[in-house]
């Protein structure tokens, strides 16, 4: 795991572009820093097995010489370019500002990470259409005619009755038409319902789903799976509470709350001044969710779970509204680059 964090740190320092001095200082304060990434790698030489140290010591001291070549030369350039800015009026030869460099949405960077996390714990990467039928959004889900999410007040239907399906559980089922058992497999996507849009609720978001169907699959699997996933995205353990939860498609259910990194599970207007965000619904899928998918319950089990990514995200970056999220201000975004 640490060589996999100096790797990606060495792929930021390379493509890392310093065109500013608050860039270069920046670049200081994150990579050169006593407080930086690259000094917290030093803080876990202790964990590293006494045979692998000086092999991962020699890494760690590259790393560390490249982000300061990096910065020598980032300093010197913005240097040179200072000192012959009175030119820069009348020679018409020196070539114009550099135009400045894009940024990844938050939303796409939380996105990336995940995958590459579920990646290294053996999962594979599923798609459906965000236009669906009811039979992959409900009825093979265990949805009964009658429940309340079929409702025109939580759906979006069209006349032909396709609708802009509600959850990215719907994946699961297609999977489950396309591969059998045993898989682990994610699905991420943007799902769509009609909801009055306030600090943490919109009508169109994102979610992420997962489910892992083999032989004696149980819950300790799944909130280890669910522990793993946070403490990779926060880079630490994060307080998480198991509460539960009713969803037709998994039996027994949970809801998967996270303390709320804003306020440190104070309460703030963010998490309702209760001092936890509900992040995930998940449990053990339901047999007739197995049914459906052609897989019989008798020999298999699997658990299930919705991760709510925008949530996730206003968590990993401290964001108090979601519109913000979705608002297409380039002022909000670049603050990420």
């Amino acid at each position: 795991m640490l060589n996999e964090r100096i790797l990606s740190i060495q792929n930021e320092l390379q493509i890392a572009e310093i065109e500013s001095e608050e860039m270069l200082e920046t670049f200081r304060l994150t990579y050169l820093s006593k407080n930086g990434v690259i000094q917290a790698l030093f803080k876990e030489m202790g964990s590293v097995p006494p045979e692998s140290r000086a092999e991962m010591g020699q890494k760690m001291n590259a790393l560390k010489t490249l982000a300061q070549e990096k910065f020598q030369q980032a300093k010197s350039k913005l240097e040179g370019v200072q000192s012959d800015s009175f030119r820069a009026a009348d020679d018409i030869s020196i070539p114009a500002d550099p135009t400045p460099a894009g940024s990844l949405h938050p939303l796409s960077i939380t996105h990336r990470d995940i995958k590459q996390i579920f990646y290294r714990l053996g999962f594979t990467i599923a798609d459906g259409p965000e236009l669906e039928d009811d039979f992959h959004n409900f009825t093979a889900l265990n949805f009964p005619p009658d429940h309340p999410a079929r409702d025109m007040q939580d759906t979006f239907y069209f006349e032909n009755g396709a609708i802009l399906r509600t959850h990215t559980s719907a994946i699961q089922v297609r999977g489950m038409e396309k591969i059998k058992p045993p898989f682990k497999v994610i699905g991420p996507g943007k799902v769509f319902r009609v909801e009055r849009p306030d600090a943490t609720h919109e009508a169109a978001f994102h979610q992420l789903e997962g489910m892992v169907v083999g032989e004696d699959i149980n819950v300790a699997q799944l909130i280890s799976t669910m522990k793993t996933l946070l403490s990779e995205i926060f880079k630490r353990d994060v307080d998480v509470r198991l509460r539960p939860g009713f969803f037709p498609f998994v039996e027994p259910g949970f809801e998967l709350d996270i303390a709320c990194q804003l306020c440190g599970g104070k309460g703030c207007s963010v998490c309702k001044h209760i001092g936890w965000i509900e992040l995930m619904p998940c449990g053990m899928v339901h047999p007739n969710v197995l049914r459906s998918g052609g897989i019989d319950p008798e020999k298999y089990s699997g658990f299930a779970f919705g991760l709510g990514l925008d949530r996730l995200v206003m968590m990993r970056y401290k964001i108090e509204d979601i519109r913000n999220l979705h608002s297409g201000d380039l002022r909000f975004s670049g603050q990420f680059v």
